[in-house]
């Protein structure tokens, strides 16, 4: 006779796997439309609030949060951004993007607003969440009757949560893409052959918005975080090491690729962060298996080339938790198209990012061809108010026509 205790069962309408800003969105809108909801997360609640993360926001998904009451937080403390300079041959270029689009960038670091949306969840609506679970497991996605199951860290105890729905918002690395049956999606990968040394500095930074630098040595760039951080980054080999790169060698490669007639001079400051980026993109088609919906970097990834990540995420997050709400009030149409909708706007993306990549990457591509046919979109852009407003709105996210 076995000796084995059957689970714990626990039954919910919606589980959650994944507490980024996927996730949480998703769960915001299901507790305040009353579905019952349960949220699982491998990290703790202090770990996420903390993992640097992106910090830019386009304005229809900042006002999108707002109509749902979750964007309190942001319109308070963040800032804005409507123009950008292309540094280049020694020159600066400005593109005034708020001006060609009428729309802004709001800058508002990932973890300050997974904070906001966990407060509001788990705090405030007192919605369920379990933090630091383990060998997470999806079980008969193609059923009526789904379920997840975890082992509790505390006890070691296995439960099971059997649900209608699965909504999979774990990143690149989590379990949900991973329990998607072999032969049942097609997954699109493209890699931009160029990596970035992601830096973060306790320094100053020297413009008020984002600054490319179009180098032959290689992109860099400059993102202000707040008045004491900046975000910068540098083209390296794929395959770098962080740690080759000193304090001296980082600024001294950050001097020369920023450099331009008039420009003020970047301040240092102790380097707080060091990780290289492989600039990759890829694609899950669809993002709907059975009863599991794919979410944010579970469906998709797109190279931080364009800011585009958590925007994408947020439009997912969104149109997933109205989905599921009009589930259980009678009308199944959201589900149905919930991948095909998601798809437009990602694919929309991707090309704009690759349109980018071939911008930034061009004067290091060792190729005259690729040096060339950038060169001549950049003279486009900053030559034609046609061309520009229509890279800026691109640029912003700007919905229509997407």
């Amino acid at each position: 006779m076995s000796s084995t205790a059957p689970l714990p069962v626990t039954r919910t309408r919606v589980v959650i796997v994944g507490a980024g800003p996927a996730g949480l969105i998703v769960a915001n809108l299901l507790r305040t439309a009353g579905v019952d909801c349960v949220l699982l997360e491998a990290e703790s609640r202090e770990f996420i609030e903390q993992r640097p993360r992106a910090g830019f926001l386009e304005e229809w998904a900042v006002r999108a949060l707002d109509r749902r009451g979750l964007a309190d937080g942001l319109l308070e403390r963040a800032g804005t951004q409507g123009e950008f300079e292309f540094r280049f041959d020694g020159e600066r270029h400005t593109v005034r993007t708020a001006e060609l689009s009428g729309r802004h960038h709001f800058v508002y670091p990932q973890p300050l607003l997974v904070t906001d949306l966990i407060a509001s969840y788990a705090d405030r609506a007192e919605g369920e969440v379990r933090f630091g679970v383990r060998e997470v497991a999806l079980h008969d996605i193609d059923s009526a009757r789904p379920a997840v199951s975890y082992t509790d860290p505390v006890t070691g105890a296995r439960h099971r949560i059997e649900c209608d729905f699965i909504a999979g918002c774990d990143g690149a690395r989590g379990v949900t893409r991973a329990a998607v049956p072999t032969g049942r999606a097609a997954v699109t990968r493209h890699d931009h052959g160029v990596a970035w040394l992601a830096l973060l500095a306790e320094a100053p930074p020297s413009a008020d918005g984002v600054v490319f630098g179009l180098h032959e040595r290689g992109f860099g760039a400059q993102m202000a975080r707040s008045p004491q951080v900046t975000r910068y980054y540098l083209q390296v080999a794929p395959g770098s090491d962080a740690e080759d790169w000193s304090h001296t060698r980082v600024w001294d490669e950050l001097h020369r690729r920023l450099a331009a007639d008039g420009a003020p001079p970047l301040t240092e400051g102790p380097v707080i962060e060091k990780v290289v980026l492989d600039m990759h993109n890829y694609v899950v088609e669809p993002m709907t298996f059975g009863r599991l919906h794919l979410a944010g970097d579970a469906a998709h990834l797109v190279a931080p080339i364009a800011a585009k990540g958590m925007n994408l995420a947020i439009n997912d997050a969104l149109l997933l938790g109205d989905a599921l709400i009009a589930h259980y009030r009678g009308d199944d149409t959201g589900l149905a198209g919930y991948s095909e909708a998601c798809l437009r706007r990602v694919w929309q993306y991707m090309e704009f990012s690759q349109w980018l990549s071939d911008v930034l990457h061009g004067a290091s591509s060792g190729d005259r061809f690729q040096a060339g046919t950038a060169r001549a979109r950049l003279r486009r852009l900053l030559g034609s108010e046609s061309a520009a407003k229509a890279f800026a709105r691109l640029y912003m996210g700007e919905e229509a026509d997407l």
